[in-house]
């Protein structure tokens, strides 16, 4: 599915103050897509803010070595973000997800943009342009990048890189194509270092993050003949470990470790009443349909829900959800 940036690029041409905003909870995806998008704007004179509803979690914090990225309430202010012509959401087009953010986007007065590579879309009122069969946000960045003349630069292909990278499991999500290496290719050839970005990513971890990843490991359970595997973090778990919510970033990839694993799921108690769920399929298990029913989303193979509930009720809904459709 081929975008036609040129309205987007018109838009661009026509206008000198942009902000950039996208989910909470961010991962690289959503801040690489952001940064990259601020350095292609700025090189074509623009001006541009970068205003997110929460701080760049820590662990990926070497994406944003300049702190580009500001926090609503902190270091950028509502008046300030709605004084820009053009207020670009990347990486997501659902209004839960925009968090605290949400609000200003709603009131914002100028002209609104999704870029965005997710099924389903909230009405954002908003010039949308997205490609459900994108690996990833970052590679719909450089596109736009390439579209509207400007050269990469390595402060561009870096964060950029780092986006396509996470949100294809470092390339081996179904969602990889011919494009995701075409795209990898040139950002390569512009400056990016995967083996720097690869130990950026996963070879700085705390030793919190550790101890956490044992306590995942410890409460995995087997479910369905092993098709099903389910875990969970407590705020215990958090406790006593030291370790962020943030800390629990791609372990439900672990459960796929196992042989005959089709479906795992992640269960993060983020407070009483509010559970954080990842869902994961290795198969033709559709995880997104399972997200719909509790008004979460994302893709085929990775999708996510913010339960309003407590984590007990969470998993037992969830799972059933799933065991019934794993049922033969």
């Amino acid at each position: 599915m081929d975008i036609d940036w040129q309205p987007l690029c018109e838009l661009i041409r026509q206008h000198e103050s942009f902000v950039l905003t996208s989910h909470c909870r961010a991962d690289c995806d959503a801040v690489g897509s952001e940064l990259a998008l601020a350095q292609i704007l700025e090189a074509l004179g623009k001006k541009v803010i970068i205003a997110n509803g929460d701080a760049v979690p820590e662990h990926i914090g070497f994406i944003d070595p300049d702190g580009r990225v500001r926090v609503l309430h902190e270091s950028v202010q509502p008046a300030e973000i709605s004084a820009a012509a053009v207020l670009i959401v990347v990486d997501t087009s659902a209004w839960v997800q925009l968090g605290p953010m949400a609000e200003v986007v709603r009131g914002f007065p100028g002209q609104r943009v999704v870029i965005d590579h997710h099924v389903g879309q909230d009405d954002l009122g908003a010039l949308t342009f997205k490609d459900e069969t994108a690996s990833a946000t970052g590679r719909l960045i450089l596109e736009l990048g390439e579209a509207l003349g400007v050269t990469i630069t390595s402060a561009m292909a870096t964060p950029l890189f780092a986006a396509i990278a996470t949100d294809t499991g470092w390339f081996r999500f179904s969602s990889v194509q011919e494009k995701t290496f075409l795209a990898l290719s040139r950002l390569v050839g512009a400056g990016a270092d995967p083996p720097a970005i690869f130990s950026a990513l996963y070879e700085q971890h705390s030793l919190a993050r550790l101890y956490l990843r044992a306590r995942i490991l410890e409460h995995v359970v087997a479910d369905v003949g092993g098709r099903l595997l389910s875990t969970y973090v407590t705020q215990q778990d958090f406790r006593d470990t030291g370790a962020q919510s943030t800390d629990t970033e791609d372990a439900i990839n672990i459960l796929h470790t196992v042989a005959g694993s089709e479906v795992a799921v992640l269960f993060v108690e983020l407070s009483e009443n509010v559970t954080k769920v990842s869902l994961r399929s290795r198969t033709d298990f559709d995880v997104r349909e399972i997200a719909a029913r509790f008004g979460g989303g994302g893709h085929r193979a990775a999708s996510g829900v913010s339960y309003a509930g407590p984590l007990s009720s969470a998993q037992q809904e969830v799972l059933d959800a799933i065991r019934s459709a794993l049922a033969p």
